[in-house]
Parts: C-alpha cells; sequence; structure tokens
C-alpha cells in the first residue's frame, strides 16, 4: 500500500522540524530594555548559551519554548530541596512550595524569597499571560497563573528543562545564595 502525502503537508512537516531545533531557530525578539538586561547578573552571548546548554534547556530558557506536558523530569517530582535555574544555578523555588496542578508541568504556589524571578507581561500566541524569568540570566522558565492554592493563590507553570534540581535537607540550612530555608 502506498500512501501518498501532498506536498504542502510534506513542506509544513519539514518546516515544523527545522523550527525545532535550537540552533535553527531565530532568536525571539526580547521586549526588555537594555537597563533590565545590563542588571543580570550572568550576561552571555547566545552563542554561548547555545554551546552550553542542552539542547531543550536552550529551546526554553533562551528562545522562550515550552516543553510538552507530563514530559519534564520534574512535572512529578517529590524528593525536597532546592529547584534552581538550569543556565545559571540561581534559587528559583524550593520543594516546600511545589503542589500537583495535574497540568503536566512543575508548579510552585511561590518562588524562593528575595528577587529569585521576574514577572513581564507576555501578549504572545494571542494569549495575554505573565512570563516568569530568571532574574540572574533573564531565562524565561514558564507563566504564572492567578487559579494556585492558599496561600497565594498563584501557580507558577514551570518548565522542567528550565531547572536543576539540587536535593538537600531545606530545614535549616542556607543555600548558596543566602536563602534560608527553616
Amino acid at each position: 500500500m502506498n500512501i501518498t502525502i501532498p506536498l504542502s503537508i510534506a513542506a509544513l512537516l519539514a518546516a515544523t522540524t527545522l523550527l525545532s531545533s535550537c540552533r535553527a531557530q531565530e532568536a525571539p525578539s526580547d521586549d526588555r530594555t537594555d537597563a533590565a538586561t545590563d542588571s543580570m547578573k550572568v550576561q552571555k552571548s547566545e552563542a554561548e548559551w547555545k554551546e552550553e546548554l542542552p539542547h531543550m534547556a536552550c529551546f526554553v530558557l533562551r528562545e522562550k519554548g515550552t516543553e510538552r506536558a507530563f514530559t519534564g523530569e520534574f512535572w512529578d517530582h517529590h524528593e525536597k530541596g532546592v529547584y534552581r535555574c538550569a543556565g545559571c544555578g540561581q534559587a528559583l523555588f524550593d520543594s516546600d512550595h511545589k503542589f500537583e496542578s495535574g497540568t503536566g508541568w512543575p508548579s510552585f504556589f511561590q518562588p524562593a524569597e528575595g528577587t529569585a524571578v521576574l514577572e513581564e507581561e507576555d501578549d504572545s500566541w494571542g494569549m495575554r499571560r505573565v512570563e516568569v524569568l530568571c532574574s540572574a540570566c533573564g531565562g524565561h522558565l514558564g507563566h504564572v497563573f492567578d487559579d494556585g492554592p492558599k496561600p497565594t493563590g498563584l501557580r507558577y507553570c514551570i518548565n522542567s528543562a528550565a531547572l536543576s534540581f539540587d536535593k538537600e535537607d531545606t530545614e535549616d540550612t542556607e543555600n548558596a545564595q543566602g536563602i534560608r530555608y527553616d
């Protein structure tokens, strides 16, 4: 049995494959001001990020991509510790603030203490959302929604590819950034 795919569908499949490659995608436009970018603690060229980061982390952190639901390493992760930025290592979320949202992505009701994340309005894909960024390197982490549990009512919906995990005892300890957990 021979199956013939129309040329337009074949072209669409080829274009989708090319666009899913980290190196093939054009860098997204960055609406952040130069002042905000200058205040980032970690500054690297896009070529340096692409060389250092695994493919999916590059796609998410640097190109504002999204991993498919229920595919990331941390969506069903329950160990105690600290979730860090996969790009720069900054502490972003504590496991004590993680909850099961049923969305297929790691969800937290608040970020780590201090200014671990930045939030910016995001009007991409015809939606109005609030983007969550690492405050140290500007990496895209995911989005925050107002349908989370108490005490904040927020749901930080974060891509696993944007995170690394530091398993540690969170009681009476202080991490490398000086954030105290007790």
